[in-house]
């Protein structure tokens, strides 16, 4: 089958959880069988771009970014429209090629909605239609428009209107919507007007380590690996920050934060919270789990978090955020710590924090609980097999409404 996949941008340095969900399924579906054309934004941080190989071309384009007030009259939401600068290159692809699938690989590549769905009404043999969707988007927007105050506010409750209608249009359009949480698929099948809603869990590449002992040469100290410029994740950080920095230091717990954040923020963050340490964007995380005892996520929002398979394939027991690790087969207290508030997890880090018994067997019932999950090649082959199976739908709608559907099963 030949693929015409639009991403947001060439997933490779993949340095955040989006980048890296998107290079791991572009390359499973590839070793899977398919033929792949990636659509998507260069990076301005790469002075190369990746070649193409038998069976995956790639067509990057250099972002043009839109003013800020064009960006608020624009239809699409914010998140949509950074790919606005590769229109004429899919007119190009759409016409050049015969498509068997096209993918929409999640809501940033919104723009190209109304493309295609030219492109379908011209077509005499329309190629099938798939949204890999990364969040549900508009109960993120919602939160996003909620934690928002003042004028703020008002921007993100628009954007949150933008964020229903494109989801909307992405879920009638599609032949196949794919969701990487049970929760965020449950809500797709409420939307879906019958579409077939499938469970794809990303995959993990990365390392893994044997066997870990944690012991009283390893630092009193907890980690945050993560990015850190998406504003709902400030939000998180800021909170857990308020909440927990004088906490844990006046326990002799340290506390510290290692992943991409702005200079400017990261000066500032520096300057309010002495006690904690912000190590910024490095190139291996490693060795900063290797030296901590826990692993922390704060986040508020829902969705799959792929730093939570870090911790668990590198040995670090894990406190969490109730809401923060869905689609994971972690137990509270049995293979990781869930809490309500950000309080609760603080005053858990302090109590756990010297207690190796619990540390040591967490981390091992985490690892045994995942270890043959999470695997790429079969997550690839599942996509394909599902794609493979659905059928196109005789006429794409323009909005859905919620009626009872089924979740399909795409990995165990």
């Amino acid at each position: 089958m030949n693929c015409l996949w639009i991403t947001l941008a060439d997933p490779d340095p993949a340095t955040n959880g989006q980048l890296i969900y998107s290079e791991g399924l572009i390359r499973a579906v590839h070793a899977a069988g398919l033929s792949l054309c990636v659509l998507g934004l260069s990076r301005a941080e790469k002075s190369t771009k990746p070649t193409d190989s038998r069976g995956l071309a790639w067509r990057l384009v250099k972002e043009e970014k839109l003013p800020r007030w064009r960006r608020l009259l624009h239809g699409k939401p914010e998140v949509a429209i950074r790919g606005v600068s590769m229109m004429q290159t899919l007119g190009r692809a759409l016409e050049a090629g015969t498509w068997d699938v096209i993918v929409f690989d999640s809501i940033c590549s919104g723009w190209a909605v109304d493309a295609v769905r030219n492109h379908l009404a011209r077509s005499r043999r329309s190629p099938k239609v798939v949204y890999l969707a990364h969040n549900h988007e508009v109960t993120a927007a919602q939160r996003i428009a909620a934690e928002s105050r003042g004028m703020r506010r008002i921007v993100k409750q628009v954007d949150l209107l933008k964020v229903r209608r494109l989801e909307r249009s992405l879920i009638a359009m599609a032949d196949l919507v794919t969701s990487n949480t049970p929760e965020d698929c449950r809500r797709f099948v409420a939307d879906a007007a019958g579409t077939p809603v499938a469970f794809l869990p990303p995959g993990y590449g990365g390392h893994r380590i044997v066997s870990r002992t944690i012991d009283a040469s390893i630092p009193r100290r907890a980690v945050v690996v993560g990015s850190f410029d998406w504003p709902p994740k400030r939000v998180a950080l800021e909170r857990f920050l308020a909440t927990a920095a004088s906490t844990l230091s006046a326990s002799g717990v340290q506390l510290q934060f290692v992943g991409e954040i702005d200079t400017d923020y990261l000066v500032g963050l520096r300057q309010r919270y002495p006690s904690v340490d912000f190590v910024g964007r490095v190139e291996d995380v490693l060795p900063y789990m290797a030296a901590a005892r826990l692993a922390l996520v704060i986040d508020l929002l829902g969705g799959f978090k792929l730093k939570g398979l870090d911790y668990v394939f590198n040995r670090m027991p894990i406190l969490a955020m109730r809401v923060a690790l869905p689609g994971m087969p972690l137990k509270d207290g049995d293979s990781i710590g869930f809490f309500d508030s950000h309080a609760d997890l603080a005053a858990e880090v302090v109590r756990l924090i010297d207690d190796f018994d619990t540390l040591n067997r967490r981390q091992k019932v985490a690892f045994d609980a995942c270890a043959a999950r999470f695997d790429w090649n079969r997550i690839g082959q599942h996509l394909v097999g599902h794609i493979q199976r659905v059928s196109r739908r005789p006429a794409r709608r323009t909005s859905v409404h919620p009626v009872s559907g089924s979740v399909e099963a795409a990995a165990d």
